[in-house]
């Protein structure tokens, strides 16, 4: 079983930077599609970023491109969100997200993922 838990949300201000983790235990994330969806109050889950089970690519959801990045650090099991010129639209518990078996084409797909954390909430607010 793998265990992973989110760190770093808050309170910021629109325009504001910050960054959360995700940190996994039992299990090594290599090998693993590692994904970031979030859910705003009162919307579906929606994905917001992930990198390829290799590693070697990276996607993101149209409303933070260019404002987002995901990493990884595997030597510390973690997987970070950076996020940039946050707004309020941006306001959501944001969940990390592991899974063995997904493929390039379902990556943004939130059921072919195995082990969620539990979320951190983050909200853009003045």
């Amino acid at each position: 079983q793998m265990q992973l838990v989110e760190s770093g949300g808050g309170l910021v201000q629109p325009g504001a930077s910050l960054r959360i983790s995700c940190t996994a235990s039992g299990r090594s994330l290599s090998g693993y599609a590692l994904a970031w969806f979030r859910h705003p109050p009162g919307n579906e889950r929606e994905f917001v970023a992930a990198y390829s089970r290799n590693g070697g690519f990276t996607y993101y959801g149209d409303s933070v491109k260019g404002r987002f990045t995901i990493s990884r650090e595997n030597d510390k099991n973690t997987v970070h969100l950076q996020m940039n010129n946050l707004n309020p639209g941006d306001t959501a518990v944001y969940h990390c997200a592991a899974g063995r078996g997904v493929i390039t084409s379902s990556i943004r797909n939130q059921m072919q993922y195995d082990y969620w954390g539990q979320g951190t909430q983050v909200t853009v607010s003045s």
